[in-house]
């Protein structure tokens, strides 16, 4: 069993919690730690996108921090969260001092990476957006480097250690040619087409409402198209009476953690525009309708598709503009172009960085090892397996996930 008061590894610490953009980025630079032996240490909110992603991980310790996100109205909860985690990050980090930590942004990543500085442990950020987030922005000018998703976003950061990395993404998420046993792991025809719907890891009512009154276009003008509705656990059932009024194949879910499959399964996608949703389209090379959500800081999310869209790798379609004409147009004319589909795949290629996860891990343990020698630790080794469980503890009065050696 790891003993929690005498670490053997290099500690990376990961604060990535409060959306899928943020935790999903997180997770794959962990796997490419664990990889190397190392032991991550993941700080995620208790939002059930987060508590349902990490389900099943090996090799890796899990903590829920009490943060909460900054609403209008919301101020005294969004400082009161601030500093309970920023207590409970240096409890842990009392105990199990990291060698270095990691921000993916959002409201979860600035509390630690703070308690981390304090320890002196060697402290970075990644930005997945075009435009930085209020975190990151303002975690810019206290953390050792910075690494960013799209190069615009360099320039926005008050950093003089940037490098340009893109966004991880999952190692199951990757360019597929078995799309039929995709399909019909999932439920669907393995021989006809599949739209993928998506509006992010909390699904998206705006998307939802729009492909609902684009189905009866479409049920016209593509019957023998299937769909596969990530529609989030308020639309779910209401998603699901529409196809079915239409007799449309559709496998609608509230939430899909198998996202390789998904992705693997679809000809063609609608989706919001969040930096780590475009990295899985483009490492997956599938061609998508981008839908931003207009409410998203900064309209980052329309300046990330606006990237996409200027190299050919995306459509467009902002919310305030779209119709149902509009979408059914896209899509059919999207599938039904070989060589426009074709263009697009190729135009994805270049938006996809398949090393981003390891050159992120490389460039924390080169100062990560000095600090763990410094302190007399014996650096990453081989540790945990991928057959360990994962037990949970308290510590400091919060919970936290261990692994543990040997355990059936």
């Amino acid at each position: 069993m790891i003993d929690p008061l005498q670490p053997p590894f290099v500690r990376v610490a990961i604060a990535c919690g409060g959306t899928g953009g943020h935790l999903f980025p997180g997770l794959a630079v962990a796997a490419a730690l664990v990889r190397r032996g190392c032991v991550p240490t993941l700080l995620i909110s208790p939002k059930e996108v987060d508590q349902e992603a990490v389900k099943g991980l090996s090799g890796m310790e899990i903590v829920t921090l009490p943060a909460v996100g900054l609403i209008r109205g919301g101020e005294l909860a969004f400082v009161r969260g601030f500093i309970r985690s920023f207590r409970a990050s240096a409890r842990l980090f009392k105990s199990l001092p990291p060698q270095a930590a990691l921000a993916m942004g959002g409201f979860t990543s600035a509390p630690p990476i703070l308690a981390a500085k304090r320890t002196g442990a060697p402290t970075f950020l990644h930005e997945s957006n075009t435009i930085p987030g209020r975190a990151n922005r303002w975690l810019a000018r206290a953390v050792q480097g910075a690494f960013v998703g799209f190069p615009t976003a360099a320039g926005r950061l008050r950093n003089h250690n940037v490098t340009l990395t893109g966004t991880p993404v999952r190692t199951d998420l990757q360019l597929r040619d078995d799309a039929a046993v995709c399909r019909a792991r999932i439920g669907l025809d393995p021989a006809r087409p599949v739209i993928l719907i998506m509006g992010g890891s909390q699904g998206a009512s705006g998307i939802n409402e729009l492909v609902l009154r684009s189905l009866p276009l479409l049920a016209r003008s593509a019957p023998d198209w299937q769909w596969l509705h990530l529609a989030g656990s308020a639309d779910t059932e209401k998603v699901r009476q529409a196809y079915a009024a239409l007799e449309l194949k559709a496998v609608v879910l509230p939430f899909f953690a198998e996202m390789g499959l998904a992705l693997g399964a679809a000809t063609a996608a609608v989706s919001r525009a969040g930096a780590s949703s475009l990295a899985e389209l483009a490492a997956t090379r599938l061609p998508a309708v981008l839908v931003p959500y207009p409410a998203a800081t900064d309209n980052h999310q329309f300046h990330n598709a606006r990237a996409f869209e200027a190299t050919g790798a995306a459509r467009l379609l902002e919310q305030k503009a779209a119709t149902p004409e509009t979408l059914a147009k896209l899509l059919v004319d999207l599938i039904g172009q070989p060589a426009v589909y074709a263009q697009m795949q190729s135009a994805l290629a270049p938006w996809h960085s398949p090393r981003a996860a390891e050159q992120i891990a490389e460039a924390m343990l080169a100062p990560a090892k000095v600090e763990a020698v410094t302190r007399g630790q014996k650096g990453c080794q081989p540790g945990i397996s991928s057959g360990d469980r994962m037990q949970i503890r308290h510590i400091g009065g919060y919970a936290t996930a261990m692994a543990e050696r040997g355990a059936p």
